[in-house]
């Protein structure tokens, strides 16, 4: 490689602006690999997995047009250059043309580098050895072909198009014996697809928290690739709605196919110091329970005030019983200076009435009535639930004039979590589409059930109490109106 020095100098800069260490610079340098700011952020973030307790898995992207492949490729291929024999997996999703469009990917990625191409069994060579392995895969059936080989580096491109499980078992596969050299996951994705869920669980949120442990997530939209044409670009800034905040942003707070497209974290969510403070006797308060075992119990605390309905806290647990769960929701209770008997109601799904509790055949309600909680029915229709959420919302999109009336707090992470990701029922529109929680907990509908039988509450009692449901004596309480426009109150505790 004989760039024009100036060029080299604003290479260089570059690269260590973005971490990455010197000696593995080089290896970039003699390949003739170029990558731009971003694409040297994934390769430092990449080469900490160096490191002694350093990170295993790395993910990269979050948008379309961020230059995901050219890096996968090029990190990918550094490894192996700068390690002899080295065994990688290259894994994508993607039909017949798949080693057509890999080998014009190579060419552009390894121009600098010689390389041997064996097309009929997807393997390119390294002189010293080292191999990268194109697998593919159209159903997740085919990622069986994989289990029980080792790798010593695996790359999956769109992370996000397979499930939690099937990447499990790929990072089983994920182990080396070669002395000096620690294995490593890659991963390229963007929001959506059948792992949006898992994926934003293990490397977005720790990312937006700044709490990454063995994971690293570096971000890249299109406006970090300058070798895309300006026409895509203007294709991606032409779209409105969700694809706009997917695939022009980044935004993993929205998805293909997402219910709640309205919803948006920096509007509709609180930190838990700017949440109102429940007072007896002049807000509505209530709570709702969805309960489970295998899946999430999850409990929610509301408060409404001048119309805003406010989601005050969360109790989510799964593998509990009613004897647990029950000191825990009193304690959620008493950290807002509450008890369970100044509560207007609390309701829950009607399966906590159904006779399949304990020994003495009591129900779960039962149970919970022994722990001090007295739980009535809640309304269970589905479409009128999703109806209500999607109303609260609001839409300052198409409607800015006309703000949302609801806020949750961030303590409420599974529901914060969960009200993005979910999906319209194919077969049933206008209902969310039913999602169980996966085996390490991830995903799930429990969080949305247990605040919408909440939700379901406030609307019924607009104009006649609740059916079955009980009220606070003496409530001085009167419901209020729609809220002004765009005037959510600025509370603070007290």
């Amino acid at each position: 490689m004989n760039p024009n020095p100036s060029l080299l100098d604003r290479y260089t800069k570059a690269a260590k602006e973005a971490g990455l260490p010197k000696e593995i610079f080089s290896v970039y340098l003699s390949a003739g690999i170029v990558l731009q700011p971003k694409q040297l952020e994934f390769a430092a973030a990449c080469a900490l997995c160096d490191k002694d307790g350093g990170p295993t898995e790395i993910g990269f992207g979050g948008a379309r047009g961020g230059g995901k492949s050219h890096a996968g490729l090029a990190v990918l291929a550094a490894d192996c250059l700068r390690y002899d024999g080295l065994t990688c997996l290259l894994l994508r999703k993607v039909g017949k043309a798949n080693r057509e469009n890999f080998n014009e990917l190579r060419i552009a990625v390894l121009r600098g580098v010689k390389t041997v191409w064996h097309k009929q069994e997807g393997i390119l060579l390294f002189p010293n050895g080292s191999k990268i392995i194109l697998g593919h895969f159209q159903t997740e059936n085919d990622i069986d072909a994989y289990l029980g080989l080792s790798y010593d580096v695996i790359l999956v491109e769109e992370g996000t198009t397979l499930t939690s499980a099937k990447y499990k078992y790929i990072t089983t596969c994920n182990r080396s014996s070669k002395p000096g050299w620690r294995p490593r996951m890659y991963s390229t994705t963007n929001p959506g697809g059948i792992g949006h869920a898992w994926y934003k669980a293990r490397f977005i949120a720790p990312f937006q928290k700044s709490v990454q442990g063995d994971t690293r997530f570096v971000p890249s939209t299109v406006d970090d690739n300058k070798c895309i044409n300006t026409e895509y670009r203007a294709t991606l800034d032409k779209l409105t709605g969700w694809l706009k905040r997917a695939w022009r942003f980044g935004d993993w707070d929205i998805a293909a196919g997402q219910f709640f497209t309205a919803f948006r974290r920096d509007v509709h969510v609180r930190p838990a110091d700017q949440m109102p403070e429940p007072i007896w006797g002049l807000h509505r308060l209530w709570c709702a329970l969805d309960y489970g075992y295998t899946h999430y119990t999850t409990c929610y605390l509301f408060l409404e005030h001048d119309g805003i309905v406010y989601v005050l806290d969360e109790h989510a647990e799964r593998k509990w019983l009613p004897s647990q769960h029950a000191p825990a929701i009193h304690a959620m209770l008493k950290r807002h200076g509450l008890r369970v008997d100044q509560l207007d109601w609390f309701v829950a799904g009607k399966d906590v009435f159904a006779q399949k509790g304990d020994a003495n055949a009591r129900t779960i309600a039962n149970q919970y009535e022994d722990c001090g909680i007295v739980l009535t029915g809640a309304n269970m229709d589905r479409i009128s639930r999703a109806g209500e959420l999607l109303k609260r919302l609001g839409d300052l999109e198409s409607d800015p004039v006309v703000g949302p009336s609801i806020v949750i707090s961030e303590n409420c992470a599974r529901l914060v979590e969960c009200i993005p990701a979910l999906e319209h029922d194919p077969h049933r529109p206008e209902d969310i589409l039913k999602v169980d929680t996966d085996d390490d907990g991830v995903g799930g509908d429990d969080a949305y059930d247990g605040a919408g039988y909440g939700l379901m509450c406030l609307t019924d009692v607009r104009g006649k109490i609740l059916t079955g449901g009980t009220t606070r004596p003496g409530s001085t309480f009167q419901p209020g109106g729609r809220p002004s426009p765009n005037a959510l109150p600025n509370f603070g505790r007290r």
